[in-house]
């Protein structure tokens, strides 16, 4: 009876085995070289968007360190789109040269404000070859649009850009989150690009060319807008470029409770991507050969693997604990599991110090509990998963940013 319950727990935790061995196996080449798109002189028109709601504290730092890119002016504009404010974001945009678009229907969320700019632009002012789509707490590297100018050249109509961190040093929840997003920069959309697979937009920092807008549209209806075009793009075949020479710097939060909120939006908008779109998913699969679209699939069935394997986890607890109790004989399958619960948190400290050295960061720019803290991090995503489940939320709630720093802080 013993050897039974060992076999059908084994059988049971071959499918996570198996989801961590194919993330794995992914992530390995995130360990090669980024080969950076051929120079090219700057030819397209590029309107660089942003929708800001209440950012009147930092959004005139973006716009200044938008207009210091070394990209024509003449090829460059700057719109924002200011929604559901009650501060001055319009003003102060206004005061730093932005263009203003006014949205004249409700907004609930990103996507909202984005797809009333892009029926706008195509209506009243269709001169843009491409699109630049920022955050309004962002600051970008001088050369972002230069570099886009190159992807467009080389072929790309999608591309994201690195996102970086302007505040790693705030809190360890600042720290934490900007090492997930280096972590996803490497391990996800770099291995997958060299893999020839598509990346998947991060919310901010990306490009699209006004022709896939135009034949496709930009309507989305979850509240992760990134995820669901992204998917929306894989379906349709084509696919994300990734460009680390393109920059930007983020705004992370620095309360958990800010956090928590956050990446219940991110959860509950992927599970409502998987919900939308996992059938044509696999229809693109069987029928186009995408492997693309299986990628995209297995992630976004990972709140659902994660809720899972936790739920597994639990589980084989309770019944070799049991069983131990009962028996008075103590199995190396419990063994293996404290072992391996013990280690994940060590190497969490490991691989937290390996993505800062990968990424050329260093210890002291993050806040010093972050590297010790990481896998609490990644562990809080469990219950925000579970909650998504039981009680999705249903509106999109802003991050009061605050940071107000100029780019040149940042980079010399």
């Amino acid at each position: 009876m013993v050897s039974q319950i060992f076999t059908l727990l084994f059988i049971l935790g071959i499918p996570f085995f198996i989801y961590g061995i194919y993330y794995l196996g992914i992530g390995l080449f995130g360990y090669t070289k980024h080969n950076k798109y051929t120079l090219s002189p700057p030819k397209n028109r590029i309107a660089v968007v942003v929708a800001a709601r209440n950012e009147a504290a930092v959004i005139g730092n973006l716009i200044e360190s938008l207009h210091q890119q070394d990209y024509p002016k003449e090829l460059m504009d700057v719109y924002v789109i200011p929604n559901n404010c009650t501060d001055n974001t319009r003003e102060v945009a206004l005061e730093h040269g932005a263009k203003i678009m006014t949205c004249t229907a409700e907004v609930k969320s990103k996507g909202a404000a984005l797809s009333q700019f892009f029926d706008y632009i195509f209506a009243e002012n269709d001169i843009y070859d491409a699109f630049c789509v920022f955050d309004a707490d962002n600051l970008v590297d001088k050369h972002f649009v230069s570099t886009m100018n190159n992807v467009l050249e080389s072929g790309e109509k999608i591309a994201q850009g690195y996102r970086d961190s302007k505040n790693p040093d705030d809190s360890w929840i600042s720290g934490c989150q900007s090492v997930f997003y280096w972590t996803l920069n490497r391990f996800m959309n770099l291995a997958r690009h060299k893999l020839g697979w598509s990346a998947t937009l991060n919310g901010t920092g990306f490009m699209m060319h006004a022709d896939v807008i135009k034949k496709e549209g930009f309507k989305t209806f979850s509240l992760t807008e990134d995820i669901e075009f992204t998917t929306q793009c894989i379906i349709k075949g084509y696919r994300v470029a990734w460009v680390p020479e393109a920059i930007t710097y983020d705004e992370h939060p620095i309360a958990f409770d800010q956090s928590w909120s956050q990446r219940k939006r991110w959860s509950t908008g992927t599970i409502q991507c998987f919900n939308q779109y996992s059938q044509q998913l696999i229809d693109a699969v069987i029928n186009d050969k995408n492997r693309c679209a299986l990628d995209m699939l297995m992630f976004l069935v990972s709140p659902f693997m994660q809720v899972l394997t936790c739920i597994y986890t639990i589980c084989s607890f309770i019944i070799l604990g049991m069983l131990f109790v009962t028996t008075s004989v103590w199995s190396n399958a419990l063994t293996f599991a404290i072992l391996f619960s013990v280690g994940g948190v060590i190497f969490s400290v490991v691989f937290t110090a390996m993505v800062l050295w990968l990424e050329g960061k260093k210890i002291r720019q993050i806040n010093n509990v972050s590297v010790f803290s990481f896998w609490l991090y990644l562990a809080s995503w469990i219950p925000i998963n579970v909650l998504c489940f039981i009680k999705p939320i249903e509106i999109w709630e802003p991050i009061e940013h605050t940071k107000s720093i100029k780019i040149s802080q940042l980079v010399e």
